[in-house]
């Protein structure tokens, strides 16, 4: 981390320059800007009155824009809110280095980022977003005040992994006006975000200032890893008439780029079973933990991001506006995994097999350092080739919306809408072989710093001496989510002493989930599919630079078949009848009906401003899940290699009393405090609920196999939240703010541990036997949060710094983490801009956190820290040029299991260079 400080050090540096130049100026008056020339000209004001009829000599008059003037809105909105928010406007996303929404909402103080949606390793591109020390799914994202539904495009994130939060891939930075982070809630925000809520709002038709207007970007995104360069375009038109009345937005954007992931992996953990014989001739292993799989990761993918934006919006009288929007965006996905491993299941087999030779290492009771002898006839490695040709995302939404002054005293709001999310995995062609055949194996842990070095003692540049194990994968993975909505909110001005207005609204919504229909393949059978002549002589290795930053000696250049050759032959090595290999027990339905109303007293006194009120919510919630019966059992499917089985549905019904406080007070002329009290609640992840069993089978008959699954029964998630701040407006675009906030999670769910037995299938069991498994599934479980949040923005003339601090401090009852807590998290960020240039050095750290469970072993994720840079010219009012830098550092993406001897991954994405041309007219 140390290398990575340097240029933050220079953004420091700027800054101080820019102070220490001030300092030599002559004091500006109050109110009053700087031009570049240094002289003192005045923020833009009404000019009226006495000052107009001496307009020649007044100061000169100037609208402040670009980075410093939307920091100057944001302050604004932000001091003016009643409840405790956070506010982001459009040129901030625009000149940061950002590519999607959650890009700029790293920098929010109190939110943090991942860019993964669960336990599948982080990408180059942010995809999810969290407040305050808690799961992503406990954050609400809407876009203008009305839900979205999402949909993955990773095959484990659309089954066994999905939960409620939205993926921040299929939001376009361009798209945004501004985003407002509410930190607390309010009885007139929809419930669901237990932590807090995210509103996305788009541009208006009407609130263009030109009656035409045409924008586009036309540039191009180099990633360093795949050495690849790809177009990106995007387009806005709108148009309003004469009087202003009415207006149509068009914005279109596509987006193309290749990504490569290098990647050392380490697929779980297991145990030496205390009276196995390995733990019989050394007691020193009992119980001890060893790495179940540890292998060299190639990932590389294509995205093709592409949709639009449509709204027209009409004011037929003065008194109503009618708005409808209509969003689309999708994401194709293609992909292709190898994964080169060494498989210790083979060969130690939880102490039923092979000893580890004499010198071997255990440390934090796990076996950090062994070697294997080669022994004639077994097994030491497996080697995975998985292409998913296309894998895809998509999310949509069509709303309405009017408001309707009815009379001076009454407003009133009506939104109505739907919105699909989908995951679609219609194929994954898998090739597993058997590798390492006689030769042994070892291995020497790193810690998580560096990769391990593990070795098969044979070279992995060659298919030579290969076979074909087990065919395994989803087929026809189809999720489709569904949101829809109507609502009538309320607002009546009163003027009865503090009681300002009184807000009231009504809500309805339905929230449907079908995952059906999946594939579970298997080997076909026909012979002569696997038989390896019938494959292709030529093959690929992997890139000369793969794994170069990850430390570690392991294997590097690993043959394989090219994407092209997996598609053209892996298909014929499955099985993919549709009856035969019906996997029911990853299917599952979901129904969510929601009723709510509130009331809303709005209260305002000299020198205070807050809110009082309540929420009441009701849901219907119904879960559909097969469960294997037996073969006689009335109304069971039969057909299935997996055996027979039933649908059982399980139905809750539960109401929430949702009450809120927020109360802001002018402690002083530029000083702000605020105060909140709020209860809060959401439904847990529909993985939880309803999500897929996930095995992973045993390495011979009569041991057991370990996987996760659902539970239709789990309660809401509800949360009592304390929320308190004091803002210091000190001067023009400054602020410095402190902040503590409370949660205390009364149904939070955990993990908990259940046995039961299932029908499995290995290449020596082809007709499948009933195996033990001890499955992790969610439970209700309580927890609480708590922390501090720092934050400071300060101008000097044209170079600025903004600066934020977060300490959470997170447990869930019995000790254990929260998932997506981390305990510090902070933003440095430095920028300078004149009439010309632009430039913004922006710096995140997240310290470690937990991501949940993978193949039943905790994942956890390492500190994380990334450097992005920002230059812009403005060659004049219609034409500019931005060059953005994204993971300027090339961070590692680490990860770890009980602690950081059990590493479990570590990936490189390499960096990515934005070139674009943005025009106006």
């Amino acid at each position: 981390m140390k290398a990575t400080l340097t240029p933050i050090a220079s953004a420091v540096a700027f800054a101080l320059i820019g102070s220490l130049a001030q300092a030599q100026q002559a004091p500006a008056q109050p109110g009053a800007e700087k031009k570049s020339d240094g002289k003192p000209v005045q923020v833009a004001q009404a000019n009226t009155g006495a000052a107009a009829a001496g307009a020649a000599a007044a100061p000169e008059q100037v609208v402040v824009t670009g980075i410093r003037g939307s920091l100057q809105q944001s302050l604004a909105q932000k001091r003016s809110a009643d409840g405790h928010t956070e506010v982001i406007t459009a040129e901030d996303i625009g000149k940061m280095p950002d590519k999607n929404v959650a890009d700029s909402l790293q920098r929010v103080p109190g939110v943090t980022i991942s860019s993964a949606g669960a336990t599948e390793g982080g990408f180059d591109e942010n995809d999810r977003v969290s407040m305050r020390g808690t799961n992503p799914s406990l954050t609400l994202t809407q876009i203008n005040g009305h839900p979205v539904s999402s949909g993955d495009w990773f095959v484990l994130n659309q089954s066994d992994n999905a939960g409620r939060s939205v993926s921040y891939t299929l939001l376009p930075s361009e798209l945004v006006s501004k985003i407002v982070v509410h930190k607390t809630s309010e009885a007139s925000l929809v419930e669901g975000g237990v932590a807090g809520t995210v509103d996305v709002v788009t541009r208006k038709p009407l609130e263009f200032r030109q009656q035409f207007t045409l924008e586009g970007s036309l540039g191009a995104v180099h990633a360093t890893l795949p050495n690849k360069t790809d177009g990106q375009f995007n387009a806005l038109l709108n148009y309003k008439n004469d009087a202003g009345t009415a207006g149509v937005l068009v914005q279109l954007f596509s987006e193309k780029r290749h990504l490569r992931r290098d990647g050392f992996e380490i697929l779980g953990y297991n145990q030496i079973a205390a009276g196995s014989p390995v733990a019989l001739a050394h007691p020193d292993l009992a119980g001890v933990y060893y790495p179940r799989s540890m292998g060299a990761a190639l990932f590389e993918q294509e995205r093709k991001r592409e949709g639009g934006l449509l709204e027209v919006q009409v004011k037929p009288i003065n008194t109503l506006s009618l708005d409808l929007s209509a969003y689309s965006s999708k994401m194709d996905a293609a992909n292709y995994n190898r994964n080169y491993l060494l498989h210790a299941p083979f060969f130690l087999n939880e102490g039923k097999g092979q000893s580890p030779d004499a010198g071997y290492v255990v440390r934090n009771n796990t076996l950090v350092s062994a070697s294997f002898s080669g022994v004639p006839g077994s097994t030491y490695g497996v080697y995975d080739q998985i292409s998913r040709p296309d894998e895809s995302a998509s999310t949509t939404f069509v709303n309405f919306d009017a408001n309707w002054r009815a009379s001076d005293a009454l407003s009133l709001n009506f939104k109505g809408g739907t919105s699909t999310g989908k995951g679609l995995t219609p194929t994954q062609n898998v090739a597993e072989w058997d590798i390492g055949k006689g030769t042994g194996a070892s291995w020497q842990l790193n810690g998580v710093d560096s990769a391990a070095n593990f070795s098969l003692n044979s070279p992995a540049n060659t298919p030579a001496g290969r076979s074909l194990d087990w065919i395994f994968g989803y087929q026809n993975v189809n999720i489709k989510d569904k949101d829809d909505w109507a609502q009538i909110d309320g607002e009546y001005a009163l003027d009865s002493g503090v009681l300002s207005s009184l807000k009231f609204g009504v809500r309805s919504a339905k929230h449907t989930r079908d995952a059906l229909g999946t594939i579970a393949q298997g080997p076909s059978f026909n012979p002569d599919a696997f038989n390896l002549a019938n494959w292709p002589s030529s093959y690929a290795n992997y890139p000369g630079n793969f794994g170069s930053s990850l430390g570690g000696n392991f294997p590097r250049d690993v043959w394989y078949y090219t994407f092209d050759q997996m598609n053209a032959v892996a298909p014929g090595l499955s099985n993919r009848d549709p009856k035969a290999r019906a996997y029911p027990l990853a299917d599952s339905q979901l129904d969510e009906r929601t009723d709510a109303a509130y009331v809303q007293a709005n209260l305002e006194g000299k020198g205070w401003r807050g809110n009082v009120g309540l929420r009441l919510v009701k849901t219907k919630e119904h879960v559909v899940k097969w469960i294997n019966v037996p073969d006689t059992a009335p109304g069971a499917v039969l057909g299935s290699a997996f055996g027979a089985f039933l649908p059982v549905a399980t139905d809750h019904s539960y109401t929430d009393v949702l009450p809120s406080f927020n109360l802001r007070v002018d402690l002083a002329k530029d000083l702000v405090g605020r105060l909140a009290v709020t209860k809060t609640m959401t439904r847990p992840d529909y993985a939880a609920l309803a999500g897929a069993l996930n095995l992973s089978p045993p390495a011979n008959q009569g041991d057991v196999g370990q996987g996760n699954g659902s539970n239709p029964d789990l309660k809401p998630i509800r949360s009592t939240n304390f929320d308190a701040a004091v803002e210091w407006y000190y001067a023009p675009r400054a602020l410095l703010s402190a902040g503590v906030y409370y949660m205390d999670l009364k149904s939070y769910v955990g993990l908990g541990q259940v046995k039961r037995q299932y029908i499995t299938f290995d290449k020596n069991n082809l007709s499948g036997y009933m195996a033990d498994y001890v499955l992790s599934v969610p439970v209700n479980s309580s927890g609480k949060v708590k922390g501090f949040e720092l934050a400071w923005e300060q101008p000097f003339g044209n170079f600025g710094v903004t600066a934020n601090y977060t300490y959470t401090d997170a447990k869930e009852t019995g000790g254990g983490p929260i998932v997506g807590a981390s305990r510090d998290t902070y933003n440095l960020v430095g920028y300078y801009e004149d009439d010309r240039f632009n430039v913004r050095l922006a710096y995140n750290f997240r310290s470690h956190f937990f991501s949940g469970l993978d193949r039943s072993t905790a994942f956890n994720q390492a500190d994380t820290a990334t450097l992005a840079a920002s230059l812009g010219y403005r060659v004049s009012d219609k034409l500019s040029f931005s060059f953005d830098a994204m993971n300027l550092n090339n961070p590692k993406l680490k990860y770890y299991a009980l602690n950081e001897d059990q590493p479990r991954s570590i990936y490189t994405n390499g960096r990515q260079y934005y070139l674009t041309a943005r025009v106006k007219y």
